[in-house]
């Protein structure tokens, strides 16, 4: 209970030297010792700006004689103030950007001790954790643009910097901080991800305990267990989740683009291995610059199907399909669109069995024992389904990383150290094609399209549960409509027991013009604790967690308020749903009311004839930042084309419009 404070506690200086805190005030100070390393030259041609910044780095306490050396910048995500021994001060939003601190911390020392000058900015980021369910998740996407450009800012106003690094680990914090390296160009730029959290020793991980209330509603767990497994669950105080969902994906992905040095991504947060990471990735941003290599002799359009491929091997989630093509889109190159995303995943064999995915289902950083994303590469590369002949930011080929990898080590003591701690064969982590294929991995993604979703909807296929596919590798489902136009209201109906076997969900107006394209992991998370969940399918225009298991359809285009067909879904509604899993193809149909059955062709003609529901409408909570921010994502190409500001369209878009009116 917080004390009763009292107007003159807050007037007032309290304390028996409060005198002598008064009268010690000053007005002047002697000032750094030392002088300029000026030359002539400098005073007649340099920008005003460059020589005050040397007086700020001496008046900051850097020693004046060194003032001349190569500055570097380092971007992070931090947040959160911690005490010398690791106790909180402040908390930060999640244990992602929480230690990251520590990462920066000696990424300087290194950059400092190798004779250059770091600089050190951050702008933190939100949990999607912390806001499921709650009317912050409305800026939950939206932020990562917002924060992209945040960093792009920063990284200009250090006119007189040599390179850039940038420390991020978790959901939207890190896809914008690599949203602004990509845009670096010349500048070389190199990302130090932030790792993940460890297992708890006994109790549950960082998904599953986010179930808690929904299994407690279903008396399926009591008041004492949740609170004793609520509070073990993130085991380590930094580190993205235990999970393959967004944020570990992104981390992924950053390595797969060349941007991070190899078997950085998925490093257990706190420990010596993961500071040595950010020590070598100092290393790497001199070496860049000396070799006069940029962000933009990395990041290539054969780099980005590379990071399609790793994506499709460790089954990531599907929200990378809205951040690698905004990546992509930064660095000047061509985004993914549905197309290549399909063909990736035909042609890739999923490899890695993770959370949530299975069969198994370890944990992330079991994966980065088992030899994270190089091991993955290895086995690609010898199926010949990656190019190789990219430049990294070690400065060389993605092909002498990985011959230095498949030899070094690190490889043989980490995977070993796997069978030791966990009893764990890491063959059985990362697989080779033969293997995988003999343990029933399938591809990840599909793309259902159809009367309901024209322009396109992704589901993760192998989170249906398996005993729903038939022996023909394909998923099949037709159930009535149960129609909500928000998150709470399905939820409430979940946990009421009003969702029965063999339903389907149709959650509209929470695209990015109803709820800036809210993730509804609470719906998913709750649905898998029904007894007949997996008898339950979910359509939405929204988007899911990467921990999202079942038949959950979404990214559903257009979404219902830009005039999308299932925003004319009623309650009652006979839906279709067909998946594909060997395939890779999809349907998601009307094909009938509550009165009678007529298929999908006679249900688009229904659908063109009908009105859009009443009762569609915005979130009444939805910020006017998020309306601003759809407005300019609709003008950019949507949500297909990554959620991103295209200057040139939106321009284009606003000179129209004035030309018209």
């Amino acid at each position: 209970m917080i004390a009763g404070i009292s107007l003159k506690s807050v007037l007032e200086t309290e304390g028996s030297d409060t005198g002598a805190t008064l009268r010690d005030v000053t007005t002047h100070a002697a000032g750094p010792t030392g002088a300029l390393p000026l030359t002539a030259e400098m005073l007649l041609k340099e920008p005003s700006g460059n020589l005050f910044g040397l007086s700020q780095n001496a008046g900051m306490g850097w020693e004046a004689s060194r003032l001349l050396d190569p500055e570097f910048l380092i971007l992070s995500t931090h947040g959160g103030l911690r005490a010398e021994d690791g106790r909180p001060i402040a908390l930060g939003f999640h244990t992602g950007h929480w230690e990251v601190g520590l990462l920066v911390a000696e990424a300087a020392r290194e950059l400092k001790a190798l004779h250059a000058i770091p600089f050190a900015g951050a702008c933190t980021d939100p949990c999607d954790g912390r806001t499921q369910g709650t009317t912050g998740m409305m800026d939950s996407l939206p932020f990562r643009n917002d924060a992209a450009m945040v960093l792009r800012r920063l990284m200009r106003s250090l006119p007189t910097g040599r390179g850039v690094l940038g420390v991020a680990t978790c959901d939207k914090g890190l896809p914008a901080m690599m949203m602004a390296l990509a845009s670096a160009g010349a500048l070389p730029a190199v990302l130090v991800p932030g790792g993940v959290t460890l297992l708890p020793e006994s109790g549950e991980d960082a998904g599953k305990v986010q179930t808690i209330g929904a299994r407690f509603s279903q008396q399926q767990i009591t008041l004492e267990y949740a609170a004793e497994v609520g509070c073990r669950a993130c085991a380590s105080p930094g580190g993205g989740c235990q999970f393959l969902g967004t944020a570990a994906t992104a981390q992924v992905i950053g390595e797969a683009l060349g941007l991070a040095l190899p078997h950085t991504a998925l490093a257990p947060s706190g420990q010596a291995i993961w500071l040595d990471a950010a020590k070598r990735s100092a290393r790497a941003i001199i070496r860049l610059h000396e070799s006069k290599l940029g962000a933009r002799d990395v990041l290539t359009d054969a780099a980005v199907r590379n990071a399609m491929v790793l994506h499709a091997a460790f089954g990531g989630s599907t929200n990378l399909l809205l951040h690698l093509p905004a990546i992509a889109f930064s660095a000047g190159l061509k985004r993914p669109t549905r197309t290549d995303w399909e063909e990736v995943n035909r042609e890739v064999p999923r490899l890695v069995d993770a959370l949530p995915n299975g069969p198994r289902g370890f944990a992330t950083v079991q994966v980065f024992l088992a030899g994270g994303v190089p091991e993955v590469m290895l086995a690609l590369r010898s199926a010949g389904l990656l190019d190789t002949s990219v430049k990294t930011v070690s400065g060389d080929t993605l092909d002498k990383s990985l011959d230095w990898w498949r030899d070094s080590e690190r490889r043989h003591t980490l995977r070993e150290r796997l069978k030791e701690l966990d009893g764990i064969d890491p063959d059985d982590v990362i697989m080779t094609p033969d293997r995988a294929r003999a343990r029933g991995l399938t591809a990840t993604v599909c793309f259902p399209v159809g009367n309901l979703a024209p322009e396109g909807s992704v589901i993760k296929s192998t989170a249906i549960d398996p005993s729903l596919i038939g022996v023909d590798n394909v998923f099949r489902h037709r159930g009535p409509a149960r129609v909500f136009t928000t998150e709470a209201a399905a939820i409430a109906a979940i946990k009421e027991g009003k969702i029965g076997h063999g339903d389907v969900i149709v959650l509209i107006c929470s695209g990015p013009k109803g709820a800036g394209m809210q993730e509804i992991y609470q719906v998913t998370s709750a649905l898998k604790q029904l007894p007949h969940c997996k008898h339950v399918a979910v359509l939405t225009d929204a988007r899911f967690s990467g921990v999202s298991t079942g038949a959950c359809i979404g990214h559903i285009s257009p979404e219902a308020l830009a005039g999308g067909p299932v925003g004319k879904v009623l309650d009652g509604d006979q839906i279709e749903i067909v998946v594909d899993r060997g395939r890779l193809t999809g349907s998601v149909h009307l094909v009938g009311d509550a009165q009678r059955e007529f298929g999908a062709e006679v249900g688009a003609r229904e659908l063109a004839g009908r009105q859009p529901r009443a009762d569609l409408q915005p979130h009444p909570a939805l910020p006017e930042d998020t309306r601003l921010w759809a407005a300019l994502v609709e003008a950019s190409g949507g949500v297909w084309g990554g959620c991103v500001y295209d200057t040139d369209k939106i321009v284009a878009a606003l000179q129209s419009k004035k030309s018209a009116g």
